[in-house]
């Protein structure tokens, strides 16, 4: 007997997003498997974030459904949504810190906001979160004294401060360095492999597309939809359509998937990203 294939993690069907009547995709439609790091691609201008939007509870789409563990998020009321909101960590654009918080007030305030957990308590798991990200020191740093790379960790611990179970990350890896983007990708393939979470992350990055993500939609901003689904290595050996072909070949030739090679040589122990 063939045994039935599990659900997908996240179920989105016919998704139709905008903003003050503006269409921005339309008929979007994609599975994301449990475990997988599900990567969400296209041009600039094309929806990416505004369809991530939507999957987190910020944006109600303008039709169309997205099923968490075949639940209808955007059917719940208002207060069922948030809790199960609280299922999620994201990593917004830039980290998006309080700037008048230090390190570990930002990572803290989650923690405050939705737990009754003791003041000591929230600071033991701040250091833990932390540290899983590879910041043992520059706790009581403010967001203004912390490289890039270390704002995108002190952001992902924030995310990860409620333990989720799927992560969504918006351009993780923009303004990074090489090597602090090469280490980042490691972090979240570590987070996937050691807890199981979910990754769906918004990336125009080739070399992140091609290192860490197993499956991911293209999407089109002429059409307004979906027009690429797969694996970004199979999209970019195999898929015909020349919208996808020209974003997935820029400036990597086929069967490369490294970064440069003094950044691909840098692994090993995470540090600050200075």
């Amino acid at each position: 007997m063939t045994q039935q294939a599990a659900a997908p993690k996240i179920r989105v069907r016919n998704l139709s997003v905008g903003y003050d009547g503006t269409l921005v995709q339309e008929r979007v439609s994609f599975d994301v498997k449990a475990g997988s790091i599900f990567a969400i691609m296209g041009v600039s201008g094309t929806g990416k974030s505004t369809i991530l939007r939507a999957m987190i509870g910020l944006l109600r789409p303008s039709a169309g459904d997205i099923c968490f563990d075949d639940v209808n998020y955007w059917s719940m009321s208002d207060a069922k949504r948030e809790e199960g909101g609280r299922r999620f960590g994201m990593l917004f654009q830039g980290a998006a810190l309080w700037s008048s918080m230090s390190a570990a007030e930002n990572v803290g305030l989650p923690l405050q906001m939705f737990t009754k957990l003791t003041a000591a308590s929230i600071d033991a798991l701040v250091q833990v979160k932390l540290s899983l990200v590879g910041l043992d020191t520059g706790r009581d740093s403010m967001p203004s004294a912390l490289s890039g790379g270390m704002r995108q960790r002190v952001g992902l611990a924030r995310a990860l401060s409620l333990d989720p179970e799927i992560l969504f990350l918006d351009e993780p890896s923009a303004g990074l360095d090489p090597i602090s983007a090469k280490r980042f990708d490691d972090l979240i393939c570590e987070l996937r492999d050691g807890f199981g979470v979910t990754v769906v992350m918004v990336s125009h990055e080739l070399p992140s597309l091609f290192g860490i993500c197993d499956d991911g939609v293209f999407l089109d901003a002429k059409t307004k939809t979906a027009i690429g689904h797969g694996a970004p290595q199979a999209l970019r050996d195999h898929c015909e359509d020349p919208t996808v072909h020209a974003f997935m070949t820029r400036g990597i030739p086929a069967g490369e998937t490294a970064r440069p090679a003094q950044a691909a040589a840098t692994t090993g122990a995470i540090d600050g990203g200075r």
